[in-house]
C-alpha cells in the first residue's frame, strides 16, 4: 500500500501548534524525503510523477491512550501481530494496552514479553494497580514501571478508594501517570445505556449517572490530598461527568471514549453492536457535552478503547456478551465527520484531541512530520467505501459497528504500514 509520493498543493499539518497550510511534498519509499522545491527537483531525479493534492492531508500518526489485549500471543480475534497491521492501516502509530489479559500484566515478566515485539509502532503498556485486577493487593509498581511499563492502571472501574489510597500514599509510581475509570459497577447494576426515555423505549436497562458521578467525585477528592500524583481519568461519559470535572480545583487529565462523540442512545437501532460498550451510551444531552467537554479542554484526549471480540462472542445478546467495540478502521473517518464536517471544527483541534493530547496524556513524545522519516498518514476525507470482508488485516475482531453502511473518508496509506508485522 506505501509507495512513493509527489504531491502538489497538498493539506499538511507538521506538527503540534502548527497550523494547516498547503505544500509540495515528497515521500519516497514510504518515506518524507523533501518539501517545496527541493521536493520537486528531486522527484524529477527519481522520476516521481506529480499528482495533485486536492482535499489529501498528509499529518502527524494517530495516538491512542488505552485500548485492550488480552491474549498477546494467541488468541484469533486478536494479538499483537494483527493489532500493529490494524492500527498502521487505520493511521495510528502509538497505542497504549491496558495490564487487563488472560496474564494480567501485573507482574514484570509479562511486560518485558511483550517489550520485546519490535514494530516502529510504539506500544505503551499499562501495569497493573492491584494483583490480577482484583482490586485487593497492590502490585510491584516501582519493577513495572522500571521494567518498561508507562504507568499504572487497573480495569475499566474504579477500585476500592481505600487500595488508591494506600498506592497514592506509598508513592512509588512518582511522576508516572495512574489511570482509573469512574465506575461503580454496583451503581451500574448490569445498565445497558444512561438513564433516559430512548434507553427505556430500547427495552435496556438503565445506567444511573451516578454509577459514574460518585466514582469521580471521590477520585477528585483523592487528587486533592495527593496532587503530585499524575492522575488520568478514562472516559468520561456523561454531561454532569463533564460539569463536575470542569468544576473541580482539581482537573486531571481526562479521555473520552471515541464511540460515544458520534453517537448517542437515540440514534442506535435495537440489534446495533454499538450498544454493548463501556461505560455505556449515553443521551444526546451527553454527547453535546462532551463535545464541548472537549472543546473547552475539559477532556484532553479520544481514546478508541478497542475490546476485540469473536464471533462466537458478537452472536450473543447485547446485554449477554462481554462489553466493547473494536474498529480502529471507522475512528477517523466517523470522527472527521462528526466533529470537522458537522460540527465545524478546524483540523489542528481535531488533531489536538486525537494525536497530540493523547501523546500528553501517556507521558510520550508527540507525533509530528519530519524529513527522513516513515511516522506519517495520508487520509482522503470525501473516499466511499465499505467495510469488506476481503480487507483481512481488518478483520481479525467481529464486534465492529457500521457493517454495511456507507463511510466517507479513508486513511488511504501510512508510512509505518510496510514496518507492520504480516500475519499471514
Amino acid at each position: 500500500m506505501t509507495n512513493s509520493y509527489l504531491f502538489e498543493n497538498i493539506q499538511i499539518l507538521e506538527k503540534s501548534g502548527s497550523s494547516l497550510k498547503k505544500e509540495t511534498v515528497l515521500i519516497k519509499d514510504g518515506v518524507i524525503k523533501a518539501f517545496g522545491k527541493e521536493a520537486l527537483q528531486n522527484a524529477e531525479l527519481s522520476k516521481i510523477k506529480s499528482q495533485k493534492g486536492k482535499n489529501l492531508l498528509l499529518a502527524p500518526c494517530l495516538v491512542d491512550p488505552h485500548s485492550f489485549l488480552e491474549s498477546p500471543f494467541s488468541r484469533k480475534e486478536e494479538n499483537i501481530y494483527t493489532l500493529i497491521n490494524k492500527a498502521t492501516f487505520s493511521g495510528y502509530g502509538q497505542l497504549g494496552i491496558l495490564p487487563r489479559g488472560d496474564l494480567w500484566r501485573d507482574q514484570i515478566e509479562s511486560i518485558i514479553s511483550l517489550k520485546a515485539i519490535k514494530s516502529e509502532v510504539l506500544i505503551h503498556l499499562w501495569g497493573g494497580f492491584s494483583l490480577s485486577g482484583k482490586g485487593i493487593t497492590l502490585s510491584k509498581h516501582a519493577d513495572l514501571l522500571r521494567n518498561g511499563a508507562i504507568g499504572l492502571s487497573d480495569d475499566d472501574f474504579m477500585p476500592p478508594i481505600e487500595l488508591l489510597r494506600q498506592g497514592f500514599l506509598l508513592g512509588e509510581m512518582k511522576s508516572s501517570p495512574v489511570l482509573f475509570a469512574p465506575r461503580d459497577k454496583t451503581l451500574q447494576a448490569g445498565g445497558m445505556s444512561r438513564q433516559s426515555v430512548d434507553t427505556l423505549r430500547a427495552g435496556w436497562s438503565p445506567d444511573p449517572v451516578e454509577s459514574e458521578t460518585i466514582p469521580l467525585i471521590q477520585l477528585l477528592e483523592l487528587h486533592k490530598q495527593y496532587p503530585e500524583t499524575a492522575l488520568r481519568l478514562m472516559n468520561i461519559s456523561t454531561s454532569d461527568g463533564v460539569s463536575i470535572l470542569k468544576n473541580a480545583s482539581s482537573k486531571p487529565m481526562a479521555t473520552i471514549l471515541w464511540w460515544h462523540l458520534v453517537n448517542d442512545n437515540s440514534s442506535l437501532a435495537p440489534f446495533d453492536i454499538g450498544w454493548s460498550v463501556t461505560p455505556s451510551l449515553g443521551s444526546p444531552r451527553d454527547r453535546v457535552s462532551l463535545i464541548k467537554g472537549l472543546e473547552d479542554h475539559v477532556l484532553t484526549a479520544i481514546s478508541v478503547h478497542s475490546t476485540p471480540l469473536d464471533d462466537s462472542e458478537t452472536k450473543l445478546p447485547a446485554n449477554k456478551r462481554k462489553k466493547g467495540i473494536s474498529c480502529y478502521e471507522l475512528v477517523l473517518p466517523l470522527l472527521w465527520d462528526q466533529l470537522v464536517r458537522k460540527s465545524g471544527w478546524e483540523v489542528e483541534k481535531l488533531w489536538e484531541k486525537i494525536s497530540f493530547g493523547p501523546s500528553k496524556f501517556l507521558g510520550q513524545a508527540e507525533e509530528k512530520l519530519s524529513l527522513n522519516s516513515k511516522r506519517w498518514l495520508l487520509f482522503d476525507p470525501d473516499k466511499e467505501w465499505f467495510q469488506s470482508k476481503e480487507e483481512k488485516h481488518l478483520n481479525t475482531a467481529t464486534n465492529k459497528p457500521f457493517k454495511d453502511k456507507k463511510i466517507i473518508g479513508k486513511v488511504i496509506d501510512c508510512g509505518l504500514i510496510n514496518q507492520a508485522f504480516q500475519n499471514d
